[in-house]
């Protein structure tokens, strides 16, 4: 299998950022399943795409976007939990994109195919990407106080239903960006493993969100290289990465722990 070509590695890199900022955003309000559910959201779009061929990418953001304005607006009309309006809408969107599309077209969507990528994709993937990225390191601080205190947030003149929508616009964009690398089944492990992984890691928000970019980005590339030269899948491979670094930093941070104790008793 060949390396994907240098622009789609260089929207995977900028895509696996954004998914590591996402995701320490995800993980603390509690997302973290839901991410993986609302991939799924974007199956029937892919599959419409795919029907009347144009660009599954433009069909999964569509379809994403949709979803999100629907749980976002089920969200705060009807107060039901984010998480149970996300499950809902994957359970739906995964019946209908099963009966749009079958066979090699259904594996594709699940799977991802990269290298698969237009100029005109790749440009809008890396324009979305640099959009999430400079939203999510600005509005960081906002996003926390939110989820600490609502009032207090909206002391400070924010509007949190707009916050929150900006937020929400933010993960489906992610997601989308993901799908054709790494596919409907995988992309939402982009954004748990690494937010996981940073979460623990960090003992700052900002050193939370380096950890998680800088795992999800090095899983990206790593797993990318380790499935060309294995002649695997690259999803599959890219996931493996990321959760074999969330295991490795649980025996780190626990046995640096143990080093600063033995130093501390030494003393």
């Amino acid at each position: 299998m060949q390396m994907p070509p240098i622009s789609d590695l260089l929207l995977a890199l900028f895509m696996s950022a954004a998914a590591g900022l996402v995701g320490s955003i995800a993980v603390m309000r509690r997302m973290a399943l839901a991410s993986d559910a609302l991939s799924h959201v974007a199956l029937p779009g892919i599959a419409l795409a795919m029907l009347f061929h144009f660009s599954p990418m433009l069909g999964g953001f569509v379809a994403l976007i949709g979803g999100t304005l629907i749980v976002w607006a089920l969200e705060y009309r009807t107060r039901i939990p984010t998480e149970a309006v996300i499950g809902v809408l994957f359970s739906a969107a995964l019946a209908v994109g099963s009966l749009l599309a079958s066979g090699e077209d259904l594996l594709e969507a699940l799977l991802g195919v990269p290298g698969s990528m237009g100029g005109v994709d790749t440009v809008f993937g890396l324009i979305s990407a640099a959009l999430v990225i400079v939203f999510m390191v600005r509005a960081r601080s906002r996003l926390v106080i939110r989820l600490v205190s609502p009032d207090l947030v909206r002391t400070l003149g924010v509007n949190v239903a707009k916050l929150d929508l900006l937020f929400l616009m933010a993960f489906a964009l992610t997601v989308a960006l993901g799908l054709r690398y790494l596919g409907v089944l995988l992309m939402g492990s982009l954004i748990i493993i690494p937010g996981t992984t940073g979460m623990y890691l960090g003992r700052s928000l900002r050193s939370m969100q380096v950890a998680a970019v800088a795992s999800a980005a090095g899983s990206t590339l790593l797993g990318t290289v380790i499935a060309t030269r294995a002649n695997i899948a690259i999803g599959p491979a890219v996931i493996a990465v990321a959760a074999l670094g969330f295991f490795a930093s649980l025996f780190l941070r626990r046995r640096g722990r143990r080093a600063i104790r033995v130093a501390a008793l030494r003393r």
